[in-house]
């Protein structure tokens, strides 16, 4: 008893000790970036699913588009269309005025005007770049444009070309601590409502507004590993709409053909969104047509209202774990995933229940990214699945191969006991009566030898039988199979009909049969255990005819009773006198049922039925406690 329960023991450990490792696989795989792209992947798709959000009024975007460009027939724009516009905008009193466009060189006619109009305007934000690209390129400010109306519009772009990081602030090469034009726009914007930007007082690189702080990117933040996190960086959280914000052209603005009311007191952004500018920028997370054609004064508008919403609107930014929580998430999910493959048994249930909680893992983290928290999914699916269904179909296989061997290993008992107890008893038996002084009669030399000739052909079937077996059949004879695939109760049905016809004469003389084959509770049965219920059925039927001499009345019943399935087969052949030894034989039938019952965790049991007969039972329940699968 306790050596059957070491070894269930030994195996379970086995099965969990392989659940942790693809735990830990997957857990190296996310620790050295290997998933690190398919969670960029489930980022952006869940960023754009994302229910729609309104258009933010409190930016409007001034794109100079193709037919600007093509009206005024010069590109660059020129410096006296430049300052027309922003003296036209003035009029109309914004916020701030963002000028997105690269303005460090004259660009004539107009180099005057738009020097006058930068020292005019003091609500205005340019640009520059203040690190070097792969070709070592940056550009200066506009001339004459103090230092506090200058953003730099550096990026962050990903291995795979995307956008999903704004650079807030950095050092430049001198080490002076500058401020993107993104944020300056967002400062002076929230300055005209009296908040104020001010440093965090445990991260000297975090900044705040008022209450606010924005959340600062760390190199493992959400699905990142080890990623470049230099200065003071946030995860763009897209406003999630189609057209988030009011666009216009240069035209409508020259021409008056606009809404006051789109630039009072708002942010305006003045940039190229026109095709032959080539000012794009590849971000997967906006909800547009092309992934890879978004222009860059639509991202920058994109952080600018997730700065001025997260202050005003308490709308969220992207909020990630901390590593110890992200790894207890992922080891989590590969928990639950080997649970589910431990304790269900049916493949189907367990298909069943592996794909609901892969759809609550993804809902889940859905609705988590609703509300502005990116947990990784990938890994967390990858433990889920691979504990779930492979270490499911491992330990399927294991265990199957362990009754298989078990029942084997009885079946070669059984063989070795039928050759000791028959065949070479008749032989002895033959021998010493040849031997003996005693005359052997022809006609009783020649029974004996039938005799022993049938007995071998008995081993011979039943080796033949079970060399023939295959995983989904059940054989009686080699050209008579039955499918297991097929209910349980018509299985049963099918193994008594077949036992019935083989012996006719026997059982056609019982007089009273009571048979009840109904449904029964199959869900966690594999096909190997519903070879050994055949096995079992066919056995106790053989010993009806075997021992039950007399039998009259016969009852065969395979049903649920009180929440368990039951095979019962009873017979009134034997008296009791007479199965005093017999009930408390075991033999290859009994031991059979017995290792059946301890792998169904039911029971075996063989009484006697009064007034005379004997009671072959064996009953188990399908519902197994939740801590049986373990064993």
């Amino acid at each position: 008893m306790m050596r059957r329960i070491w070894t269930k023991i030994n195996s379970a450990n086995s099965i969990w000790c392989a659940g942790f490792t693809t735990i830990a696989f997957v857990t190296f795989l996310r620790l050295v970036g290997s998933l690190q792209f398919l969670e960029w992947i489930a980022f952006d798709t869940f960023m754009r699913l994302r229910p729609e959000e309104s258009i933010d009024e409190r930016i409007l975007i001034v794109g100079i588009n193709e037919k600007d460009i093509n009206r005024i027939k010069a590109y660059p724009i020129p410096d006296k269309d430049i300052a027309a516009l922003l003296n036209k905008l003035k009029t109309y009193q914004p916020a701030v005025i963002g000028l997105d466009i690269i303005r460090d060189l004259p660009q004539k006619p107009g180099h005057q005007e738009i020097v006058k109009t930068f020292t005019e305007i003091k609500n205005l934000i340019a640009v520059d770049k203040i690190l070097p690209d792969r070709s070592g390129s940056t550009f200066n400010p506009p001339p004459n444009l103090p230092q506090e109306q200058i953003g730099f519009t550096d990026a962050v772009a990903d291995t795979d070309g995307k956008q999903r990081r704004s650079l807030l602030a950095t050092s430049n090469l001198q080490r002076e601590w500058k401020f993107s034009f993104t944020l300056k726009l967002a400062e002076t914007y929230l300055k005209t409502q009296g908040i104020l930007l001010k440093n965090v007082d445990d991260d000297p690189y975090g900044m705040r507004f008022n209450s606010t702080t924005l959340l600062r990117f760390q190199p493992n933040s959400g699905g990142y590993i080890q990623a470049d996190a230099g200065g003071s960086q946030i995860l763009i959280n897209f406003r999630n709409r189609r057209k988030p914000f009011h666009i216009v052209s240069l035209a409508e603005i020259q021409n008056g053909k606009i809404n006051p009311d789109w630039i009072r007191d708002k942010i305006v952004l003045i940039g190229m969104t026109s095709p032959s500018a080539k000012d794009y920028v590849n971000s997967s997370g906006m909800n547009s047509e092309n992934a890879a054609l978004n222009y860059g004064v639509e991202i920058q508008a994109h952080v600018v209202s997730q700065l001025v919403s997260a202050v005003l609107d308490n709308r969220s930014m992207i909020n990630v774990w901390a590593d110890v929580w992200e790894y207890l998430w992922i080891i989590g999910w590969g928990i639950l995933g080997l649970s589910l493959g431990r304790l269900i048994r049916n493949p189907l249930e367990m298909l069943f229940y592996i794909i609901l909680a892969i759809i609550s893992l993804i809902l889940i983290c859905y609705g988590l990214i609703i509300i502005g928290w990116w947990i990784p999914i990938v890994p967390a699916f990858f433990t889920l699945v691979f504990n779930g269904v492979g270490l499911a179909a491992f330990y399927r296989y294991d265990e199957a191969l362990r009754y298989r061997i078990r029942d084997r290993q009885l079946i070669i008992d059984q063989i070795f006991d039928a050759i000791h107890s028959h065949p070479l008893q008749t032989l002895n038996i033959i021998l010493r009566e040849v031997q003996s002084d005693e005359s052997l009669s022809p006609q009783k030399f020649i029974s004996k030898l039938q005799q022993l000739n049938q007995q071998l052909r008995d081993v011979y079937d039943l080796v033949k039988r079970e060399a023939v077996s295959e995983l989904d059949s059940f054989y009686f004879q080699q050209e008579q199979r039955l499918d297991l695939s097929q209910p349980l109760d018509d299985i049963l049905f099918e193994v008594y009909n077949e036992v019935v016809e083989q012996n006719y004469t026997y059982f056609n003389n019982i007089k009273q049969k009571v048979l009840k084959f109904e449904a029964m509770d199959e869900r966690n049965l594999t096909i190997e255990q519903k070879r050994s219920l055949c096995s079992f059925l066919e056995e106790a039927l053989r010993n009806v005819k075997k021992y039950a001499a007399g039998t009259t009345r016969l009852e065969v019943i395979c049903t649920q009773e009180h929440g368990k399935n039951v095979i019962r087969v009873a017979d009134n052949g034997l008296k009791i006198e007479a199965m005093a030894d017999l009930s408390s034989y075991l033999g290859f039938g009994s031991k059979l049922a017995q290792n059946l019952a301890k792998q169904l965790g039911g029971e075996f049991k063989r009484y006697p039925h009064f007034p005379k007969g004997m009671v072959c039972q064996l009953s188990w329940s399908a519902n197994k406690l939740w801590f049986w699968g373990l064993f």
